[in-house]
């Protein structure tokens, strides 16, 4: 048994309800389980019991034994005598309040088989735990469990937004070329090109907005690809030239060049390539966001996000090292990888903070019209013949794995929910 499945049971209702008595000996009526306390202090707050005759609004504590009230010191903090009824699986001891007056404690009656379930759920070592069940669940539940996943996902990532918002003295330029740069890096090297864009301040490179050569010395030097000597390239040495001045000139500190990675990439995601279309981007276009802001055409945004690198790179993968030629342009997977992980969020915290939906709706209707993305997870719900049809549905089913499946959080799913009380 453990607390968190007994909150369960109390926040659903799934105890015998009928002559329930304290053991103070009081008649005990649950007019109002309450709500879940996310924060420090009692486990439900706002609940109603009727205890005797009189009703009685306050907060609600869950143990798996009475007893438990005194291992977590509860009987020395004042913020639980406010509590109106101890909720247990056995009551081994009674508990007062610091005053010395007794909490009416109640055990919960239930259906044994719901924590047979649960347990199935946790011990079961497949890809998800409800692999052989989730079939059986009505598409219904599905769905709407499904588009608050996919709201929570938003939200989850509008903290990490708002928080760099905060840093960056609320520009808003500044926090999307940060973020953009940090998904140029895809999932490898996300870190490495976050800390390039927050080492060179968008204004820096705004200053030599009109010469691709000075921006490409400023990201590259500032990533410490210009590290070597190279007396056989030229562009390599022209770089290297415009970064020693400019790197003087802004005060500049690289980052460190062991956190880029290459291994296992394809030539084509290498972080030399990213930078070169990242810096093709930023020099061709000026305050992405505000555009971003003001079209709510996603063909538009899509051409908007297109880049190639410069000549240099037809030919080149990495700095010295010459290559078949190839143009090299951020391909369409790509570009709708920026809109889902870049524009997306931005586009649904500019909603909250601005306190207009339109924005959010926008958001939602750009994850409509996306495909969804091709990886591993949402390759495996494929496989478990889940419905796919876009990205709205394949972020939200991200989220349900890594958040949900991944840490057995099942009694937290609405689908693990359905799955427990199913199977009784």
């Amino acid at each position: 048994m453990n607390e968190a499945f007994l909150q369960h049971i109390w926040k659903y209702h799934l105890f015998d309800k009928t002559e329930l008595t304290a053991s103070t000996g009081e008649n005990i009526e649950i007019i109002n389980v309450g709500q879940k306390n996310i924060d420090a202090g009692p486990d439900f707050f706002n609940a109603k019991v009727k205890i005797d005759d009189t009703v009685w609004a306050g907060n609600i504590e869950v143990h798996i034994n009475s007893s438990d009230w005194i291992k977590h010191s509860h009987n020395t903090n004042k913020a639980y005598d406010n509590v109106i009824l101890h909720v247990v699986y056995n009551n081994d001891m009674q508990i007062p309040r610091t005053n010395g007056e007794p909490i009416p404690t109640i055990e919960l009656k239930f259906n044994k088989k719901l924590f047979e379930n649960y347990q199935d759920l946790l011990n079961n070592e497949k890809w998800i735990s409800c692999e052989n069940e989730i079939n059986t669940i009505d598409e219904f539940i599905i769905d709407f469990w499904l588009n608050s996943l996919l709201i929570e996902r938003l939200e989850n990532k509008s903290e990490y937004i708002l928080k760099n918002l905060n840093q960056n003295n609320n520009n808003w330029e500044e926090t999307f070329y940060q973020q953009l740069a940090k998904n140029f890096g895809t999932k490898i090297n996300q870190l490495p090109f976050e800390q390039l864009t927050k080492s060179l301040p968008l204004l820096y490179l705004a200053k030599h907005k009109n010469n691709l050569l000075q921006i490409e010395a400023l990201l590259f030097g500032q990533a410490s690809f210009l590290e070597t000597r190279s007396d056989d390239d030229d562009y390599y040495s022209a770089l290297k030239k415009e970064y020693s001045f400019l790197k003087d000139k802004f005060n500049l500190k690289p980052i460190e060049k062991h956190l880029w990675k290459f291994l296992r990439l394809r030539p084509g995601n290498f972080p030399t390539i990213r930078i070169a279309q990242f810096a093709s981007l930023i020099y061709k276009s000026s305050s992405l966001f505000s555009k971003i802001i003001e079209t709510d055409d996603l063909t538009e945004i899509k051409k908007c996000f297109s880049a190639s690198t410069s000549e240099y790179w037809d030919t080149h993968y990495m700095f010295n090292k010459a290559t078949k030629k190839r143009k090299k342009r951020t391909g369409e997977v790509f570009i709708n990888s920026l809109i889902i992980n870049t524009i997306v969020p931005f586009l649904f915290v500019y909603s909250k903070l601005k306190d207009n939906e339109a924005y959010k709706i926008r958001a939602l209707k750009f994850l409509e019209r996306l495909p969804a993305e091709k990886n591993s997870i949402i390759n495996n719900w494929k496989l478990l013949k889940m419905p796919v049809p876009n990205a709205f549905y394949s972020q939200a089913l991200i989220q349900l794995k890594n958040e949900y499946c991944n840490k057995k959080k099942c009694l937290y799913c609405q689908i693990g929910n359905r799955i427990i009380v199913k199977k009784q």
